[in-house]
């Protein structure tokens, strides 16, 4: 899945249309990558479900009646492309967060200091992430950067609110043992 695929041609399409859908694609790529490099914590993964997700939606283009409207469903496409996977592969697989490829880097108006600093916290968070279950991970993930509620977030793992509610709060107790582990390692002369 290394190759880019090439959607069919359909004669329909107006080339108004297919420049719609090329703009819609690059105003979403990045946030789509990393909803679902989050969720895998795998950029070779979430390079080839990010191009997965796209071609399920702009193949569902009838659902696409106003593409700066789609955002949001773009974005449970992309969640969901990522959590079939899961399934799929019964485990998620980690890589290191240095191994992102140059086009995520942040704007070029920021400063050399200000990069290190994001590059670190981007390292400090993928650490954080990777101490969780793929499931803490996934349900951690729709709920606090996605914002969805409980009932979505139990929909889309297949599981009860209760088990979401669990996995939420698993998560987040991790993630603060680990922040206060390191915060006092780096008080240490």
């Amino acid at each position: 899945m290394n190759e880019p695929r090439e959607l069919p041609l359909c004669p329909a399409v107006s080339p108004e249309w297919r420049e719609k859908q090329d703009q819609f694609v690059q105003a979403n790529m990045r946030r789509v990558f990393l909803i679902i490099y989050r969720i895998v914590g795998n950029v070779a993964d979430a390079q080839d479900l990010t191009q997965e997700a796209f071609i399920k939606a702009l193949q569902r283009q009838d659902q696409l009646k106003d593409l700066d409207k789609a955002a949001h469903w773009l974005s449970r496409i992309a969640s969901n492309t990522a959590i079939d996977f899961l399934r799929r592969q019964g485990r998620a697989n980690f890589t290191e967060i240095d191994e992102i490829s140059d086009p995520l880097m942040t704007a070029p108006e920021r400063s050399p200091e200000s990069l290190v600093l994001r590059s670190e916290h981007q390292d400090y968070l993928a650490e954080g992430l990777s101490r969780l279950t793929a499931r803490e991970r996934t349900a951690l993930i729709l709920r606090d950067v996605e914002d969805l509620p409980a009932e979505e977030v139990a929909r889309r793992l297949n599981c009860g609110k209760a088990t979401v509610r669990s996995h939420i709060a698993n998560a987040r107790t991790k993630l603060r043992k680990y922040l206060e582990r390191n915060r006092q390692e780096l008080k240490r002369p």
